[in-house]
């Protein structure tokens, strides 16, 4: 009897643990599972916080590089996989005018404010945008006219090839080396070269459409089709205020842009541009005592320039030559000055549209601190840069050329950047008219980009 007890105990005990232990078995197992579907659901949560990131966000930060002719910080969006870019740039200065000459005043100016947006939809589709507040605020103050802000280009990619893409929207027109690439880490000095400002007219874009390209790193190209200039806005300075800049510009006449630039060998770079188009809009003007309409001559513009540059370790050389000709340019002074047929606009007795305008200039830098701290990513260039031009080389016959546009301007300076994005700029400016001289400048400058 005793035996049979302890027999059925036993097993009894044998079986309460089998159960036991098949029940902590169960509860190990559903423990698993809970944990591999809360792996699992962190995972999913994960992937779609990368995507949302990735489509959606601003990305990790990648190396600012030039791409298709823009300046390193509008170039970001290319770079991506997909999704939105965002960057930018700024700059401001402080001048001093020697003397208060010629009426001139001491003046600061928080010059540009400028934000690039973009938006890589694939590998072929991209946005890319450029918006620029100037001079602080759009209200007027009581020393001086509003800013502005306006778009300065916003375009839609298509890449088809390396060699062959395409470009639709507010271009900017691939000129010179400032049009393009005008972020202040870019260039020398506060100030932008007048030659870029008045005789390739920064920032100039017009609307229009074309295809660009490049064939490895030896050559580059771009080409494009465009609204013309408005002829309405030559003047003895130029023909900066023709530009039209996106806004309901006319488009009677169109005009074509090309440009080729080629390395061939590190650090060297040749290139040329050219503008061609007329410039009168097909437009008629009502003259008082003139009976009938005052018709805009077609004003056929061409604008061409060679530049080169080259790189080696500190060094830094630069040059650049334009010239603008313009066809009809005293029939356009005629149509344009208020002395002659009653006049349409509000320009000087002087202001003689020239049929040819010419300038240059060459400047040199050197990075003195590679010396001393070869590893460093500071740099320290002291530079010069010399420039010429003349709004008003070639007059048509029977006006007298205004000397107050053929300008000699010397530009030493030093500029220091702490890392490659933010400089810190210095610079002496005389500027020497064939008329007489203009008030020296002293200027002190920020800029940055990122």
């Amino acid at each position: 009897m005793v035996a049979h007890a302890l027999r059925s105990l036993v097993a009894l005990f044998l079986l309460g643990t089998g159960v036991a232990m098949a029940q902590a078995a169960d509860a190990q197992l559903a423990q698993d599972d809970r944990i591999a579907e809360l792996e699992r659901t962190v995972k999913v949560l994960a992937e779609e916080l990368e995507r949302t990131r990735a489509d959606v966000t601003v990305p990790e930060e990648e190396e600012m590089v030039s791409r298709y002719g823009l300046g390193p910080a509008a170039s970001k969006v290319y770079g991506l996989t997909r999704g939105i870019s965002i960057g930018g740039y700024a700059e401001g200065f402080y001048q001093n005018v020697f003397h208060d000459a010629n009426g001139a005043k001491d003046n600061t100016d928080m010059l540009r404010a400028v934000l690039y947006t973009g938006y890589k939809f694939n590998e072929q589709l991209v946005f890319n945008m450029e918006t620029e507040f100037e001079h602080g605020t759009t209200s007027a103050t009581k020393t001086s006219g509003g800013g502005s802000v306006s778009v300065e280009f916003a375009t839609l990619d298509y890449f088809f090839r390396p060699w062959a893409n395409a470009r639709a929207g507010l271009l900017l027109v691939p000129m010179g080396f400032i049009n393009q690439i005008h972020e202040p880490p870019s260039y020398l000095g506060v100030n932008r070269p007048d030659v870029e400002r008045r005789l390739i007219p920064t920032t100039w874009r017009e609307n229009g459409t074309g295809l660009f390209g490049e064939f490895g790193e030896l050559a580059a190209y771009q080409l494009y089709v465009t609204n013309g200039l408005n002829a309405e806005g030559y003047d003895a300075a130029g023909i900066r205020d023709a530009r039209q800049l996106g806004n309901r510009a006319l488009a009677e006449d169109l005009a074509f842009t090309g440009r080729l630039d080629f390395t061939p060998l590190p650090g060297l770079l040749l290139g040329a541009s050219t503008f061609l188009g007329n410039a009168g809009q097909d437009q008629s003007f009502t003259v008082t005592g003139v009976p009938t309409p005052v018709e805009m001559p077609s004003a056929f513009t061409a604008v061409w320039d060679v530049h080169a540059q080259y790189e080696w370790q500190g060094l830094h050389l630069r040059g650049l030559f334009t010239m603008v000709h313009v066809d009809d340019a005293g029939e356009l002074t005629a149509v344009l000055r208020p002395t002659a047929q009653g006049g349409i606009n509000e320009i000087g007795a002087t202001e003689v549209v020239a049929s040819g305008m010419l300038g240059g200039y060459v400047e040199i830098a050197y990075d003195v601190l590679q010396w001393m701290f070869p590893d460093s990513e500071r740099t320290l260039s002291p530079f010069f840069r010399f420039e010429y031009l003349d709004t008003q080389f070639n007059v048509p016959s029977g006006f007298s050329a205004d000397k107050a546009q053929e300008l000699q301007i010397y530009t030493a300076g030093l500029q220091f950047t702490p890392i490659p994005n933010v400089v810190l700029k210095a610079d002496f400016r005389n500027k020497v008219a064939a008329s007489g001289s203009s008030p020296d400048e002293f200027n002190l400058g920020i800029g940055l980009a990122f």
